[in-house]
């Protein structure tokens, strides 16, 4: 299922990027975003976005820090300074993560399971918490269409477990149509940032 749905979203996907594509790379900066993610049991793998942010967002992040809007292993700023006017847009639409597609189809990640953690967030994990990497990381999942980023870290870990702990090709079904119906039909995108 993850292998034909990313080949089907790549497809799907190549307009839109082709297109962000042009508009993002006018500051100079690389139209995709490479970042070192955990996957399953640990094991790290290059994660890859359509850049939202400006070239050097890495290095203005540790004067962000005391801004994070989330407790735990998380970093979020809903009115973040270093997103981009096209930044903002394609996250709207969770646009980019389009080229996530690959890492479906390159294994590394799922259509459907918890987000992927960076490697400074897995040192504030509990126990409790890497329990998340008991399965592959998707690029949608039981958290991002109950919330997303209204949601606190606490409640993403139980939704994320719960997702594990019910795990069917059914609900993963469910999920993605969930997802589609959000990105979109819904006029709320609050909890894309």
């Amino acid at each position: 299922m993850d292998i034909l749905g990313g080949c089907f979203g790549l497809i799907l996907s190549a307009i839109p990027i082709i297109f962000l594509a042009i508009r993002i790379e006018k500051d100079g900066g690389s139209i995709f975003y490479a970042q070192e993610r955990i996957g399953k049991s640990g094991k790290p793998f290059t994660m890859y976005k359509l850049r939202s942010m400006v070239p050097n967002a890495d290095d203005l992040k540790d004067t962000l820090l005391e801004k994070n809007e989330l407790h735990g292993g998380m970093f979020k700023i809903k009115e973040d300074p270093r997103v981009t006017e096209i930044g903002r847009t394609i996250r709207h639409y969770s646009l980019d993560e389009l080229p996530q597609f690959w890492n479906v189809v390159k294994g590394d990640m799922s259509l459907v399971g918890p987000r992927p953690c960076l490697k400074r967030e897995l040192t504030q994990y509990s126990e409790h918490d890497k329990q998340r990497l008991l399965v592959k990381p998707g690029i949608s999942g039981l958290w991002q269409v109950s919330g997303r980023s209204n949601l606190d870290f606490a409640d993403m870990i139980e939704l994320d477990l719960k997702y594990i702990r019910e795990r069917s090709i059914r609900n993963d079904l469910k999920i993605c149509l969930k997802t589609i119906r959000l990105v979109f039909f819904s006029k709320d995108h609050s909890g894309a940032y």
